[in-house]
């Protein structure tokens, strides 16, 4: 990822931040389009998403991301579109060449820029759709939208920070299986 602009995410550098913000904001609005939302909607998503990349930078969390600043933060938004749509009890309908909330941050990068998944994460992604629906949604809120545990039980039917954290062990162990056999 560009440097530059964690450091300015970090520092909270007002200038180098808002130009972050508005260099992507408009890239994000049309991508946003598709998915049927109000203009004022995707621009509370994006909003959102640029507090999320923030909050994610000053975390560190950025620091092993391999994809660029721009597939992350549309990654983020693009989480955040589906959580409207599924509050709003609407569907989106999958296409192979379009991936799904499921899928990671990397993965997401075919649809935003041409980048060449590496080895590792063809076969995560070959994998990762075949696990059920519920793990691909429990690994995809911990590990793609970094939630914690709490924050997973908040969003989720799930009952308290136990069970998610054994649904979670469950359903890493069962992804890491299926891409070793």
């Amino acid at each position: 990822m560009e440097e530059n602009h964690i450091k300015a995410l970090v520092h909270g550098n007002q200038i180098e931040v808002g130009k972050l913000y508005n260099g992507h904001r408009d890239a994000f609005l049309n991508f946003g389009k598709k998915y049927g939302l109000s203009h004022d909607d995707l621009c509370d998503i994006y909003q959102e998403a640029f507090i999320a990349l923030r909050k994610h930078a000053l975390n560190g969390k950025l620091a092993t991301v391999k994809s660029s600043l721009k597939t992350y933060l549309f990654g983020i938004g693009k989480f955040m579109i589906y959580d409207l749509l599924k509050e709003k009890k609407k569907t989106v309908e999958y296409q192979p060449n379009n991936p799904g909330i499921h899928d990671t941050i990397e993965l997401i990068a075919t649809d935003i820029e041409e980048e060449e998944l590496s080895h590792e994460q063809v076969l995560l992604q070959t994998f990762f759709k075949r696990l059920g629906k519920k793990c691909q949604e429990m690994l995809t809120l911990f590990y793609s939208r970094g939630l914690n545990i709490d924050e997973i039980v908040e969003h989720t039917d799930y009952t308290d920070g136990s069970v998610v954290r054994s649904q979670k062990s469950r359903c890493l162990k069962t992804l890491k299986d299926m891409i070793k056999s």
